[in-house]
């Protein structure tokens, strides 16, 4: 096939990213693919990061590689660097935008010890103490994973740890037993502060009525950590192509042939890092395997000295509150207040401004002085939720070579790291040292049960999460 990108308006060349204007209202469920050139959500990260570091233009005619990467965010440069650094195999990194365009350039940076929305109490539940031991060192050995690949980046690292803030007094006991959990079983020292101890010492959240501290949590400028990751890869001789959305995929004798729009990519193995982009038609491994979820997130203006007193901000710790829609927060290194919790059903009604005054009502709960202050960023993005709230990085059918690394729902910034590095052992064929669940199943589809506890009714997914919403809602605030 072959598409003349001039008369398309695109001009495309060599190491450089061709730019249409971001589209704001994308969505997963409703269209084919995440559009193509697009440039990057207005996000508080993009805006602060500098420019893009140099990339290798789209794909302009047909090529082949050893191994394709589908998603240049996060998880799809650790695959490929991992790749080159371990296996020697340099990939390609095939991106349907700018690089690191979706999750990775508009997430809340916060980087914790965790993989999915379960707690590890839940992991007891699922799979028996044993197996939740070694999802914990999972974790563990995810976070050592993040800091060394970040050692050289400057991504504006804020260690310290995560506090987990109960909103309602009524949360406090379910907090003290997960802590006295965490430290008896599986040896982390998560403490139990008071209302008094954290707004005294930490941070005067107004809603507060304790929290639980975990040591391992680090706060990272997302846009700055994107672009390390892409040096990095590119160093190693890894070629990253925006602009070339995989728009057609046929499996012929083992071979994957990628069609983009500026020409075919042949590959031997494919490794899938779309996240919560990953579109109903990409491949029929991953169709009705999600749940797209928006997140809204703004940055305010910064700071005044009489307002960090106000608010008495005393740490740049990771902070999310014990909501089932949850928020996550923090003060930023240059003193503005970052906030970010669930948003719009649909994309199509993304871009209303209820949505951000939402938020920013909610801001203000929590720190009145900061009531009406002004907001200079405000953006969203989609998070890949599984229908059983845990991630698969896995070989989803041991007939073929493909293989993907999804469905964090919303903890990613540094499992993204681990995810990336077994997606690279999967690729190479060493999956023997990974077996746990994780690994070792695909991505669910939606049951009855599953469904109603995975944000969703199947099939009616959008109608099941907006009755879910009102519900949680009402368990948050009200009952």
């Amino acid at each position: 096939m072959s598409i003349n990108l001039e008369t398309a308006g695109l001009t495309l060349k060599a190491g450089m990213s061709a730019q249409k204007p971001y589209d704001p209202q994308y969505d997963p469920l409703v269209h084919a693919n995440p559009g193509q050139g697009q440039d990057y959500a207005p996000t508080y990260w993009i805006g602060t990061a500098g420019e893009a570091p140099e990339d290798d233009g789209p794909i302009i005619g047909d090529t082949s590689a050893d191994v394709v990467i589908v998603g240049s965010g996060y998880t799809g440069l650790c695959a490929a660097i991992y790749l080159a650094e371990h296996y020697g195999i340099k990939a390609t990194v095939l991106e349907a935008n700018r690089t690191s365009w979706g999750c990775s350039t508009r997430n809340g940076g916060q980087a914790q010890c965790a993989s999915g929305r379960l707690k590890r109490s839940q992991w007891i539940e699922r799979w028996g103490v044993d197996t939740a031991l070694r999802m914990h060192q999972e974790c563990l050995d995810g976070m050592q994973t993040f800091k060394d690949l970040i050692k050289d980046i400057d991504c504006e690292p804020q260690a310290g740890g995560h506090l987990y803030i109960a909103h309602r007094d009524k949360i406090m006991p379910t907090l003290e037993k997960e802590a006295s959990l965490l430290r008896k079983t599986f040896n982390y020292d998560a403490q139990i502060l008071d209302a008094a101890t954290l707004k005294n010492q930490f941070v005067g959240d107004n809603e507060a009525a304790g929290a639980m501290h975990e040591p391992e949590g680090i706060g990272i400028h997302a846009g700055k950590l994107a672009f390390g990751y892409l040096k990095k890869a590119r160093a190693l001789g890894v070629k990253v192509h925006p602009g070339s959305p995989v728009i057609g995929w046929e499996t012929r004798n083992g071979e994957h042939y990628l069609r983009t729009p500026g020409g075919v990519v042949r590959a031997g193995a494919v490794g899938l890092a779309t996240g919560g982009y990953t579109s109903q038609g990409l491949h029929s491994s991953t169709k009705n395997r999600l749940l797209p979820i928006l997140s809204n997130s703004i940055v305010t203006r910064p700071l005044t000295k009489a307002e960090l007193e106000a608010c008495n901000f005393k740490t740049h710790q990771v902070l999310t509150d014990t909501r089932v829609l949850r928020h996550y927060y923090r003060l930023l290194p240059d003193n503005r207040v970052q906030i970010g919790s669930r948003s719009a059903i649909s994309g199509h009604n993304a871009p209303q401004q209820k949505y951000q005054q939402f938020l920013e009502n909610d801001l203000a709960k929590k720190f009145p002085a900061l009531k009406g202050i002004q907001i200079d960023y405000s953006w969203w993005g989609w998070v890949d939720v599984s229908h059983d709230m845990m991630p698969r990085i896995c070989r989803p059918d041991p007939k073929e070579t493909i293989y993907y690394a999804l469905g964090y729902g919303g903890n990613g910034v540094m499992y993204s790291a681990q995810a990336g590095k077994r997606l690279a052992q999967w690729i190479a064929g060493e999956e023997t040292q990974i077996d746990l669940p994780i690994f070792q199943s695909k991505l669910p589809f939606p049951n009855i049960r599953e469904a109603i506890e995975s944000e969703a009714f199947a099939p009616f997914r959008r109608m099941g999460q907006r009755f879910l919403y009102n519900w949680y809602h009402l368990k948050d605030e009200v009952l």
